[in-house]
């Protein structure tokens, strides 16, 4: 690992792109606007980025459409395809560090993730996706023998890809590689708050051999541009990673034109439950901690609700701060911050919001509380921990998108169900048990898309990821990611 100081000499050499990227090359809006790309740690400007609206989607979905048209991707060889995207994932192993610089500057995670988890793991996924390209086969209906039916998967035209701030080039990557694996035309509006990543490696991609037209990004904002590509009728499919909010305005900007299909993961309020036959409660609040204190609690598979069997709450909740002490918000270039600030400005102010109203309602503060702002000192908030919470309570039942967690108390398994699924969303859920049995029960009965036991977050690109309720449809990763950027074809031949 580098040293702050190695990071910090990187940085001066770093020559970030903020041009929008369409037809192999970059481009400035149409209208010439551009909006500040603010380093949240100490407020200063990293660039001012290209804000495309309609004018520039309309021209990038030109642009994508008569590629995939030309065939020059969908209809390629897929041994070449998969040559070229495994090429692009060498460009990005490459430009390692400046990849993982470039995130953490732009969006205030700690180097050290993006350097141990982020680029690893888009690199993973983009090689995992390239080696799917030449192992999809088609099927053959069992039909009478004087018809032959042949069942095909084909590339579905233009794919409209708008993803989230809190991980920049990873939560692109899941979306992007199998959408280009199976043979589309990507256009990509990456969100305002971190663009920067998407645009260096779109730049990678064309000199791995990416056809021009085939993978274009356009930064700028929801209401501008992601609303165009929602609404255009060039547009195939939409995937989207972001809030329920957004997931549902887009569903209806669907069905207003082309009731095109529409792939979302929103938001999350993930539980995380602890049940008194525990055999590590030091592993498991370490556990708890790492689940909402990871990435500033910008995650959405965060679980910022904890339900601890009463019997074990004041041993857990010692354990729980001890870890959750560890995690001191620093400057993300020094490979030892566990916590960096939040994205902006408007996040602090929404996060401490929702802290003053946890106080307000009698939630108990057991760790934190209201952060400090100082101009130009960045947008630091400490791990924040309330217990007594209960579900009255706004912040128990909001999606907060910052380092707060709710503490709650059960008493038996059925009460801890219920709390759980009492929930609009249905992303992830975490079970802390030493009996097999019961988890086998409880993870069929949570309204989850994703269960984990005795731990959090692990997974690889080989399993899904996605929710149920209002955390979206669809999953990204696996298989299942290329199924939904492909359209099943029936093709009957009378012999």
């Amino acid at each position: 690992m580098k040293t702050y100081q190695d990071w910090q000499a990187l940085r001066e050499t770093l020559n970030l792109r903020s041009d929008a990227y369409i037809n192999g090359q970059f481009t400035p809006a149409k209208n010439g606007a551009t909006f500040a790309c603010i380093n949240p740690t100490d407020e200063s400007l990293l660039a001012n980025v290209a804000s495309c609206d309609e004018a520039d989607v309309d021209y990038a979905v030109e642009v994508a459409q008569h590629a995939f048209r030309s065939g020059v991707w969908s209809e390629m060889a897929p041994g070449q395809r998969k040559r070229i995207l495994q090429k692009w994932a060498d460009l990005l192993a490459q430009h390692f560090d400046e990849l993982a610089l470039t995130d953490t500057l732009d969006m205030g995670k700690s180097i050290s993730e993006m350097v141990n988890i982020d680029i690893p793991d888009s690199i993973d996924c983009l090689r995992w996706s390239a080696e799917c390209i030449d192992k999809l086969y088609g099927e053959i209906a069992p039909t009478n023998p004087q018809n032959l039916a042949l069942i095909s998967r084909e590339p579905l035209g233009v794919v409209a890809i708008i993803t989230p701030w809190n991980y920049p080039l990873m939560m692109v990557m899941w979306k992007i590689a199998p959408a280009l694996a199976a043979g589309n035309c990507v256009i990509l509006k990456p969100s305002e708050k971190s663009p920067l990543s998407a645009l260096r490696i779109a730049e990678l991609a064309t000199q791995a051999g990416v056809p021009d037209g085939v993978f274009n990004v356009l930064p700028g904002f929801g209401h501008t541009a992601g609303k165009a590509l929602a609404l255009h009728h060039g547009v195939g499919t939409l995937a989207f990673t972001g809030s329920s909010r957004v997931a549902g305005m887009l569903m209806q900007y669907a069905g207003q034109s082309n009731m095109k299909r529409v792939w979302l993961e929103a938001g999350g309020k993930s539980p995380c439950i602890v049940f008194d036959d525990c055999k590590d409660i030091q592993a498991a609040a370490q556990g708890a901690a790492v689940a909402i204190f990871t990435n500033q609690g910008e995650v959405c598979i965060a679980c910022s609700r904890l339900y601890v069997h009463n019997s074990i709450k004041d041993e857990f909740l010692k354990h729980l701060l001890d870890a959750a002490r560890q995690y001191v918000p620093g400057d993300p270039l020094d490979p030892a911050t566990k916590m960096g600030p939040l994205v902006d400005k408007a996040q602090f102010e929404r996060v401490t919001e929702f802290i003053e109203s946890a106080i307000a309602d009698g939630a108990t503060l057991e760790l934190g509380g209201v952060p400090n702002y100082s101009e130009g000192q960045g947008f630091f908030a400490a791990p924040t921990i309330f217990s007594d919470a209960s579900h009255e309570m706004e912040f128990v039942r909001e999606e907060i998108f910052g380092p707060v967690l709710a503490m709650m108390t059960f008493e038996t398994e059925e009460e801890a169900i219920m709390l759980a699924n009492d929930s609009k969303y249905g992303l992830g859920a975490s079970i802390w048990t030493a009996d097999l049995s019961r988890a086998h029960r409880v993870s069929r009965k949570l309204e989850s898309g994703m269960v984990w036991v005795n731990t959090w977050g692990d997974g690889d690109t080989t399993v899904p990821f996605g929710g149920v309720k209002a955390s979206g449809n669809g999953r990204d990763k696996s298989w299942h990611a290329l199924e939904k950027y492909t359209e099943v074809k029936n093709t009957w031949i009378r012999l």
